[in-house]
């Protein structure tokens, strides 16, 4: 039901940002540090994978559904099971466990998003 509403062939999609190839693995590379959990039905994660989606992001995907290992890993590290919950890790070795879908929405559209001179920052 909701892969018809954020699947990669929607109308939503037609809005993704364009980047340059280098500017891409730049925003390519950063992602790496990045996990969102989430699981298919959560209208929520839903909304946070559509703002993936509209800035052309590769994150990785961990539904706490089809993974316990993921569900698991988002208890006790991120201390609950609330979805969506976007892992961040961070050059120094920290690691930030940001939930809330607004927060994590704004959190991606402001450092991957068009408005961005420097998506490394």
């Amino acid at each position: 039901m909701l892969e018809s509403w954020f699947g990669e062939n929607t109308n939503m999609n037609a809005n993704t940002i364009e980047r340059t190839d280098d500017a891409q693995a730049v925003v390519d590379a950063e992602t790496q540090k990045l996990a969102l959990y989430f699981y298919e039905t959560c209208w929520f994660s839903g909304t946070v994978r559509s703002t993936i989606a509209q800035l052309g992001l590769k994150i990785e995907l961990r539904d706490i559904h089809q993974d316990r290992d993921h569900y698991e890993q988002l208890v006790t590290q991120g201390g609950r099971p609330t979805v969506p919950c976007l892992k961040i890790g961070h050059d120094n070795g920290a690691i930030e466990w940001m939930y809330e879908s607004r927060d994590i929405s704004a959190y991606l559209e402001t450092r991957f998003g068009s408005e961005c001179d420097n998506p490394a920052a």
